[in-house]
């Protein structure tokens, strides 16, 4: 029975950073991890709320 998760390989990670390269361009990139960044923080921060 096949499972729904899966671990990419070294290849299909190369492909999905080059696919992501090509769609946003270099420059976008940081911008692109600095929200995300944020995201996960602020995220990380509202857990922590909620169990206290």
């Amino acid at each position: 029975m096949p499972t729904l998760l899966f671990s990419p390989g070294p290849t299909e990670i190369i492909v999905i950073l080059l696919v992501v390269v090509l769609l946003f361009g270099g420059k976008k990139i940081p911008e692109l991890m600095k929200g995300l960044g944020k995201g996960i923080r602020e995220f990380k921060d509202a857990s922590k709320e909620e169990d206290q």
